[in-house]
């Protein structure tokens, strides 16, 4: 039988702390209703889960351990790191001075951050915002509300899915697809099993590389080589410092592309089109063609706006 910690507010003195500096317990420590954040001024140790009830959360100033899961109806913050041989889970933020990791998954109805890494075994998801010093990881997906910043790489088992943007100083990395509602970012490549799809820009320090199709709001830029394994779309332009090569259907379609090399459709017998002023490049495969010009019955009140401010900022210069 598995022996239970009950925190209640008679442990607590008028500045919501515990009556002693560490709680290190051998099973569940259990933090009951409405108790408000709870403070404990070091560790937070417990061989088997720890759980804070609805109202209530926890932070600690060094970290908070369990061999199971860490639960809470609010808030986890730790001055260190935060580990679970299961899952962690917390109505509101996860926040730690150093990394949090996770047997299983990590979820926040709000935001999750990290001085160092944030590593889960299974899936990683927050409300709003993800942001680790270092890399994150999990074994399954990633997906955030707003935006997810790493100072290293990004890497998901499945799909990475931000409402706003995705930035990494190093790799990103995804088993399925990547998507986000701004731009993507990266200071190595970005690979996707699936497709990439940015409401914005894409760009990359290296290559670029998707088991399906690429498409960006504005432009796509990559310091090697952007492969896709469908066709490529971006708002502006294409430029790559290598190759720029589709292997199926859907041809490429842009502004202008700017590489060294452009083949088209490699792997089909139909030729494909390039609908694209091309700037630099040697065309080894695909049919290039005129892209149409834009006019005003083409956009919308949103794009009409947005040309006249264009407009009005190129005669002030």
């Amino acid at each position: 039988m598995v022996n239970n910690l009950i925190i209640t507010e008679s442990d607590l003195n008028k500045d919501n702390e515990y009556k002693d500096d560490s709680i290190d317990f051998d099973g569940d420590i259990v933090f009951e209703e409405n108790l408000g954040v709870v403070k404990v001024r070091r560790t937070i140790k417990a061989t088997q889960s720890i759980i804070a009830k609805t109202g209530s959360g926890i932070i600690a100033g060094s970290g908070i351990i369990a061999g199971l899961g860490i639960e809470a109806g609010s808030r986890i913050k730790a001055g260190l790191g935060i580990e679970a041989g299961w899952g962690i889970e917390a109505g509101w933020g996860i926040e730690a001075g150093w990394g949090i990791e996770a047997g299983s998954g990590i979820e926040a109805g709000l935001g999750i951050e990290a001085g160092s890494g944030i590593k889960a075994g299974l899936g990683i998801e927050a409300g709003s915002r993800i942001e680790a010093g270092l890399g994150i990881e999990a074994g399954y997906g990633i997906e955030a509300g707003s935006g997810i910043e790493a100072g290293y790489g990004i890497e998901a088992g499945s799909g990475i899915i931000a409402g706003l943007g995705i930035e990494a100083g190093s790799r990103i990395e995804a088993g399925s697809g990547i998507e986000a509602g701004y731009g993507i970012e990266a200071g190595w490549g970005i690979e996707a099993g699936w497709g990439i799809e940015a409401g914005w820009g894409i760009e990359a320090g290296s290559g670029i590389e998707a088991g399906l199709g690429i498409e960006a709001g504005s432009g796509i830029k990559a310091g090697y080589g952007i492969e896709a394994g469908l066709g490529i779309e971006a708002g502006w332009g294409i430029e790559a410092g290598w190759s720029v090569i589709t292997k199926f259907e859907y041809g490429v379609k842009a502004k202008f592309i700017s590489c060294l090399h452009l083949a088209v459709g490699f792997n089909v017998k139909e030729e494909q089109e390039i609908c694209a002023e091309i700037r630099k490049g040697k065309v080894l495969l695909g049919k290039v063609i005129k892209p149409k010009e834009m006019v005003l019955e083409d956009l919308s009140k949103q794009e009409l706006i947005n040309k006249v401010k264009e407009l009005e900022k190129g005669e002030c210069e």
